[in-house]
């Protein structure tokens, strides 16, 4: 009778199986793999080997609260030399006396999750059973039959790989990025993914469904769209947007998304604040984490159309001021994110980048979630694919008509060749530091006969509908650098193409504006009564906007929007134009002391010059990046730092990683809000 095999231990092969499934920062105490993928256990037996002719071992993977092979989060299977590409698998790599190499692959379908694996042995009629231990499946972006597939490497690398890039802000004529952290392979953030997986309300009203439709990317982006955001379940943020900060954290404040989610984990509590590049950049980690290529991207000039029908109406009175708040916006800038994947539930060429919008703004079957919808599907007008493909199509789309109530109270419209919805639409570019223009996978050349078919796709009549001509144009010009803290001046440039005398009146407003489009005080006003506009002529007409007015009334988005409003009453005619403009915060300025080595520590020099006339209080650095031991540190400043004083703070951090990390870096006080940098560390072997 043959001797019975008798397992002594086993190994899971973290650092090879991290290597080969490009999870080597997960690999550190626990098994992390991709599915599709190989990846390498090796077992070693007491008295014997394994012989073929009379061992059977049997392996056992098992997800979720109800695995069932039905639901395909449960697989039994032995080892075996048949290839199965939609099943498990185990075979024999190598054997060498009482040791046993072999690979298992999960199929490039199964659901990602954490697993239980087991394993079976018989000799005859004696056997045993042995728990292995556990390990997490991934999406696979590197595996030709997984449905996030990319057949670029260099796009793996920034779309899963990448743990900080940049997030674009500002106005369309004044873009500005600011660096943020996405920490996707940092301590507890997987465990963290997929503990909000768990908890959301899908799962917890029928835990083995909700796993078994984890095999889905399409199903994953949209829970995890709902559950960045906390409306309707036990997620992560919370979002505001009237500047009342005082029990949480300001927006405008955080660098990256491992803080937040830290916070979040600590009883799943709603962490407050976010608004939208939040939203959208905690959703990239979690994705990117879960292995689904995503990047956030903004629109500017971003429509929020209530009612689908692709229109924003704005009613102002005679000074050509809003008359009423109404929830129907132009924002100054929208984030979301996309996320690569198949459609197999659409009709092919659907396949690639798919919109996603974790803000809350609208319900989507019930839940304030957006998404994934085709960005393709966006540009051709095709209004009908999942998911909310309306919603998507007018923040890039919508048509603005303004109205002007008359003192008579009759209503006139306007014209506002200024505001274009849906411009620069900006991603990070694939391995540089620089801003990618992707408004071209949105829409088609504006007046191109495409972008004129895509509109009768979508029946958006408006769009269609001849604009008003005029011989007068009006726009509002800046000068090339605002900053913080200076006075400068903007101009109304206003031009007569006609061959005649124009009477008009001229109204010129500045006000401290928030990116949504929220209005602030007045900080500059000026009235031209008579305005005499000669033949095939062109003027400028400034008006002065002095720190003293706005610095008190400027949000953290450091936006003032101008206004002019141009009227000829002999013809009725009302011009208006806008144009948001951003003031630049001072350069935050980051040295490293020394070369950065593996395991030794580093020192971050950080120094920030006060360009304010007046001094800062309640100052403070706070600095991030991946691969350091303290994730985050912040050191406080004496106060006050007077006008014109440069500061500086030394930090003290412990990289553990070789390779190119980022420091991300914030300053705040009093008077200087979310001041960001950052600074490339290339860290060398010890």
């Amino acid at each position: 009778m043959v001797e019975e095999l008798s397992l002594e231990r086993w190994d899971l092969e973290l650092e090879a199986n991290g290597r080969d499934h490009h999870t080597a920062d997960l690999c550190r105490g626990r098994l992390v793999v991709r599915r599709g993928q190989p990846f390498r256990l090796t077992l070693h037996f007491e008295s014997r080997s394994y012989e073929a002719s009379v061992d059977r071992l049997t392996f056992t993977v098992a997800t979720g609260p109800a695995p069932s092979e039905e639901a395909g989060t449960k697989a039994r299977f032995p080892l075996s030399d048949a290839v199965e590409e939609d099943a498990w698998m185990a075979s024999v790599v190598d054997q060498q006396n009482n040791t046993l190499s072999l690979q298992l692959s999960a199929p490039a379908h199964a659901p990602i999750g954490l697993y239980r694996l087991s394993l079976e042995t018989s000799t005859g009629y004696q056997g045993s059973s042995f728990m292995l231990g556990h390990f997490t499946l991934l999406f696979n972006t590197w595996c030709p039959a997984d449905a996030v597939y990319l057949d670029s490497e260099e796009e793996r690398q920034e779309y899963v790989l990448a743990q900080q890039g940049f997030i674009y802000q500002g106005s369309a004529k004044f873009i500005r990025s600011i660096p943020w952290n996405f920490g996707q392979f940092e301590d507890e953030i997987l465990d963290i993914c997929l503990m909000l997986l768990d908890a959301n309300p899908k799962f917890l009203k029928n835990g083995g469904r909700d796993c078994s439709r984890r095999s889905r990317p399409v199903y994953v982006c949209r829970v995890v769209s709902a559950m960045v955001n906390c409306n309707d379940d036990q997620g992560v943020l919370l979002g505001r947007w009237d500047s009342n900060y005082a029990d949480g954290i300001s927006p405008m404040f955080w660098i990256g998304s491992v803080d937040i989610l830290r916070r979040w984990k600590n009883g799943l509590q709603k962490v407050k604040y976010g608004q939208c590049w939040v939203f959208a950049a905690v959703a990239c980690t979690v994705l990117r984490c879960l292995g689904i290529p995503t990047r956030v991207v903004t629109n500017y000039n971003s429509a929020h159309d209530q009612n689908s029908n692709l229109l924003i109406e704005y009613f102002r009175n005679e000074f050509g001021e809003f008359e009423s708040n109404k929830s129907e916006m132009i924002w100054n800038f929208h984030c979301w994110v996309e996320s690569w994947m198949t459609r197999p539930d659409l009709q092919p060429g659907y396949e690639g980048w798919q919109a996603l919008d974790p803000t809350p703004q609208e319900k989507s079957e019930g839940t304030y979630c957006c998404g994934p919808v085709p960005v393709r599907a966006i540009k051709e007008g095709d209004l009908n694919p999942k998911y909310d493909a309306p919603f998507v199509f007018a923040e890039v789309n919508a048509d603005v008509v303004e109205w002007i109530r008359q003192e008579d109270g009759s209503m006139h419209k306007s014209v506002n060749q200024s505001l274009v919805v849906g411009l620069k639409i900006s991603t990070k570019s694939v391995g540089r530091d620089e801003r990618e223009d992707i408004t071209h996978t949105y829409k088609y050349p504006e007046g191109s006969p495409q972008e004129r078919e895509a509109f009768q796709r979508a029946n958006h009549l408006n769009k269609l509908a001849d604009k008003e001509e005029t011989g007068v144009a009006m726009r509002i010009r800046v000068a090339r650098s605002m900053k913080m803290g200076s006075d400068f001046d903007v101009f109304a440039h206003i031009t007569n193409n006609t061959d005649e005398d124009h009477a008009c009146r001229l109204l010129l407003c500045a006000r401290t504006v928030s990116y949504n489009g929220i209005l602030g005080p007045m900080c500059g006003i000026k009235e031209v009564l008579d305005l005499t506009l000669e033949p095939s002529s062109e003027q400028s007409i400034p008006l002065p906007i002095l720190y003293e007015k706005y610095c008190d009334y400027l949000t953290e988005s450091n936006l003032i929007k101008v206004r002019g409003l141009l009227i000829e009453p002999a013809a009725n005619s009302y011009l208006l134009a806008e144009r948001d403009i951003y003031l630049e915060n001072p350069e935050i300025k980051i040295r490293i002391l020394g070369e950065p080595k593996q395991n030794r520590k580093l020192v971050a020099e950080v120094s920030l010059q006060n360009p304010l006339t007046v001094p800062l209080e309640g100052c403070s650095f706070t600095v991030e990046g991946a691969g350091l031991i303290e994730g985050q540190k912040t050191e406080e400043l004496p106060d006050p730092v007077e006008s014109g004083e440069e500061v500086k703070v030394r930090v003290n951090l412990l990289p553990v990683l070789v390779g190119r990390h980022k420091l991300v870096v914030n300053f705040e006080s009093n008077k200087l809000k979310a001041v960001k940098g950052y600074r490339n560390v290339i860290i060398g072997p010890p």
